[in-house]
């Protein structure tokens, strides 16, 4: 009886064992089928992205294209002679005119200075000496040695004629403008810094490093006049 009992006891527990490995299975199965389920309707809930092509510029009116070509050539066109104009402007602007080229030279009579006068006149906007010297004021420029002056030079080097001086009036210090028939020398004084020039404008004494500049100058054959500005032909 006892083993019975038992045997029967023994079945009901592999009966219930395998009816709980069953159950296990059916319930994984049922979260299987579940989750891809859900995964499904995830899907069709989410839509692809449709990429619209840019058909503006296949399908634009040929009338808008032609318009747009005009308006750009148009002002290409305008822009050229925008440029043009400032170009010519420019280089008009850098060409010296007639009356600046007239007072690029000046024509001096000599016969109005007499002997012992000098003058000072504007050229190229710079003030420009003009003297008439004495046969004293000859003698002194030409009784001294070149080679004992800071910026050795000889007076017939620095005259066409003797009797005529002609000269920049500007410092070679700083640029101050010298007092004619003054300084040490009786030639000319620069009171800014004290230099002074004798009468060749040749540097004697002072803080001057050359002497007075002789311009550019010749007799045009006219009477007794001078062109200042050009050498001569």
């Amino acid at each position: 009886m006892l083993g019975r009992a038992i045997n029967r006891s023994v079945r009901r527990r592999k009966t219930l064992y395998n009816k709980s490995i069953s159950l296990d299975k059916n319930m994984n199965m049922g979260v299987s089928q579940l989750y891809r389920w859900t995964s499904t309707q995830n899907n069709l809930g989410k839509f692809p992205t449709i990429k619209h092509a840019d058909n503006s510029s296949t399908n634009q009116d040929p009338s808008k294209k032609q318009f747009s070509y005009m308006v750009m050539g148009v002002t290409a066109a305008a822009t050229l002679g925008i440029a043009q104009s400032v170009v010519n402007n420019f280089v008009g602007s850098m060409s010296a005119s007639a009356d600046v080229l007239a007072l690029a030279n000046i024509e001096f009579d000599l016969d109005t200075l007499g002997e012992g006068e000098g003058t000072t006149v504007k050229w190229q906007g710079k003030p420009l000496f003009i003297r008439h010297r004495t046969s004293e004021e000859i003698e002194a420029a030409r009784g001294v040695d070149p080679a004992s002056l800071r910026d050795p030079a000889q007076d017939e080097d620095r005259v066409i004629k003797s009797e005529y001086l002609v000269l920049i009036g500007i410092c070679t210090h700083l640029g101050c403008v010298p007092i004619p028939e003054a300084g040490q020398f009786n030639g000319f004084f620069c009171p800014c810094h004290g230099s002074h020039y004798d009468t060749s404008g040749r540097i004697r004494a002072g803080p001057a490093p050359l002497n007075l500049e002789v311009p550019p100058y010749y007799f045009t054959g006219e009477g007794n006049k001078i062109l200042v500005g050009k050498s001569a032909p």
